[in-house]
């Protein structure tokens, strides 16, 4: 054991043209650590409602409409911004929503909604996408504020309390199938279900 432990010490210790073994792990490490942490921080300011509302056409358009929403300003002081509803909290989720995130990238380099006309003409299409997602993930940004456990169904109204003791509690709905609009305007709704 002791032979082993020896010989592995002195690959570590050996050069390898200029570095040794050793120094090249370690330097690799510190390398792995300060790039992490680089990607991380990057990560954490695109998460910013800052960062969203940079864009322009996020600040005149979408931003907007969110001022008007209870979700930006209620009696409770909890507001939720841009991140909260359109990225996953969880890490996985997380860079798969920022993946799809690069294609309003290339929206925005390429000006296919820089002007209130052009976002109003992309509206559904931008609107059927986030429901999509939010149908297909079980609103599970709703959720990270919204937690169905300890919704209080005496302080809704009987229609609300119905709808979230039923069909929300059965999963055959979920909270975008009657919440579409909560947050922004609603696009044309000809041939939506449900409208």
């Amino acid at each position: 054991m002791k032979k082993l432990l020896m010989i592995g010490w002195k690959t570590l210790m050996k050069p390898s043209g200029y570095y040794s073994l050793g120094a090249l792990v370690i330097g690799g490490f510190v390398a792995g650590v300060i790039f992490w942490g680089g990607f991380n921080t990057a990560l954490e300011f695109t998460n910013t409602e800052e960062f969203c509302i940079s864009c322009h056409s996020m600040e005149s358009n979408s931003y907007e409409e969110l001022k008007t929403t209870i979700h930006f300003s209620n009696r409770s002081g909890v507001r939720a911004t841009c991140p909260d509803c359109h990225v996953p909290h969880k890490w996985s989720n997380k860079i798969a929503a920022k993946i799809r995130a690069s294609k309003d990238v290339w929206g925005w380099v390429f000006g296919t909604v820089n002007t209130r006309e052009k976002f109003l003409v992309h509206r559904r299409s931008l609107a059927e996408n986030e429901w999509r997602r939010l149908k297909a993930n079980d609103s599970l940004e709703c959720r990270n504020c919204h937690n169905f456990d300890y919704m209080d169904f005496t302080e809704q109204s009987d229609r609300a309390a119905y709808q979230h003791s039923t069909a929300l509690a059965s999963g055959e709905k979920t909270c975008i199938d009657c919440h579409k609009g909560i947050a922004h305007q609603l696009p044309d709704m000809k041939g939506v279900e449900g409208w």
